[in-house]
C-alpha cells in the first residue's frame, strides 16, 4: 500500500475514534430524580409506580441477602447522588439506621401504615415481620406511600405517580387473588409451609396456610440443632410432605429436616432478592407467582425432589 494511502487509512481510523469519543461524552445525561431503594424488590416495585419520571436503582444487587448486608463505600458514593431514598422499615434493613445517617438523604418508609405481624419463636419473639412485601394486599400501601413520596419529590408529575399505583395495585389484586385460589386447593392436610427462614407470615395468613421454619429471620443462618429438630418434630406430627428454602440462604439445614423425614424438597423460594432478567423471577409479581407455584406444586406432589434444590 503506497505511503500516501496508509497516511488517509490511520487519519481516517483517527477521525472515527474522535467522532466516536464525541459522541460518547456528547450524550445526554439522565437528569432524572434518582430514588434508591434498599433492595430489589422494592426497586421494582418502586419503578412501576414512577413509571418513566424518575430513575430507580437498588443498593442491593439480584441475589443478595439484605438482613446483614455490609454497605460499601460506593453504596455510599451512590447514595449521596440519589433524592430519595425507599426502605422497608420493621428492622428489615438492620444496616440502614447508620448509612442513611451518613448520606443525609431523605428517606421513606414504605411499609407505614400495613397491620404488622409479629415473630413468634425464639430471641426474635414479639418483634415485627419484616417481610410485609410477601403479602400483595400490604404491597398496595407500600403503592400508595411511594406514590405520595414521589409526588412530594416531583410535584408536577403527581397525578401520574397516583395513576401508576392505582394500575400496579390492580395487577398486585389479580395476583394476590390468583394465589389464594390456587393455594385453596389444597386439602387441610397439607395446608403447612414449612421453610428455612420465617419470611412467608403474611403470605401464609392471606392464603390459609399453617407456618413453620427453622429460624425466624436470616441474620441467624446457622440453625441450632434445636432449631432443626423441632423442624423435623413439626413435619413428622404434621405429614407434612415437603418443605422449602430461600434461594438467599444454603439450604443445607433444610436437607438434614428432608433426610430426617422422608419430607421432598419442594424447591426454592424467593423472598429478599429478584433474580437477573433472564432468571425466574426478574419482577415482584413473577416472584409471588413463582413462589405460589411452588408451594402448590410441592405440598400436592406435582413437584419435590427429596434430595436437593
Amino acid at each position: 500500500m503506497p505511503k500516501s494511502v496508509r497516511r488517509l487509512a490511520a487519519l481516517a481510523l483517527l477521525g472515527t475514534a474522535a467522532l466516536t469519543g464525541c459522541s460518547t461524552q456528547d450524550a445526554p445525561r439522565d437528569e432524572r430524580p434518582v430514588v434508591l431503594t434498599t433492595f430489589t424488590v422494592l426497586a421494582d416495585i418502586a419503578q412501576n409506580i414512577a413509571g418513566d419520571h424518575l430513575r430507580v436503582e437498588s443498593i442491593t444487587k439480584p441475589g443478595a441477602e439484605i438482613h446483614g448486608y455490609e454497605p460499601t463505600p460506593g453504596d455510599v458514593r451512590q447514595a449521596a447522588e440519589a433524592e430519595l431514598i425507599l426502605d422497608n422499615g420493621l428492622n428489615l434493613e438492620a444496616w440502614f439506621a447508620q448509612f442513611v445517617d451518613s448520606v443525609h438523604v431523605p428517606h421513606v418508609v414504605v411499609s407505614d401504615g400495613i397491620e404488622v405481624m409479629d415473630i413468634t419463636a425464639d430471641a426474635y419473639a414479639g418483634k415485627p415481620n419484616p417481610h410485609a412485601w410477601m403479602s400483595p394486599l400490604n404491597v398496595q400501601i407500600y403503592a400508595d406511600n411511594m406514590a405520595a413520596a414521589f409526588a412530594d419529590l416531583d410535584p408536577g408529575n403527581a397525578d401520574d405517580y397516583a395513576a401508576n399505583a392505582e394500575a400496579y395495585k390492580g395487577e398486585l389484586q389479580r395476583v394476590h387473588d390468583d394465589l389464594v385460589a390456587e393455594l385453596s386447593e389444597l386439602p387441610k392436610a397439607q395446608r403447612a409451609l414449612v421453610t428455612c427462614e420465617g419470611a412467608f407470615s403474611y403470605l401464609a395468613r392471606d392464603a390459609d396456610l399453617t407456618e413453620a421454619y427453622i429460624w425466624p429471620v436470616n441474620a441467624e443462618q446457622q440453625a441450632t440443632p434445636r432449631q432443626i429438630a423441632a423442624t423435623i418434630e413439626f413435619v413428622d406430627d404434621n405429614d407434612v410432605p415437603a418443605v422449602f428454602c430461600e434461594s438467599t440462604v444454603s439450604d443445607r439445614a433444610m436437607q438434614q429436616v428432608v433426610e430426617a423425614t422422608g419430607a421432598d424438597f419442594g424447591g426454592t423460594l424467593y423472598v429478599d432478592s429478584l433474580s437477573m432478567t433472564d432468571g425466574p423471577v426478574p419482577t415482584y409479581l413473577d416472584l409471588l407467582r413463582h413462589d405460589a407455584d411452588t408451594i402448590a406444586a410441592g405440598l400436592t406432589g406435582r413437584g419435590g425432589s427429596g434430595s436437593g434444590s
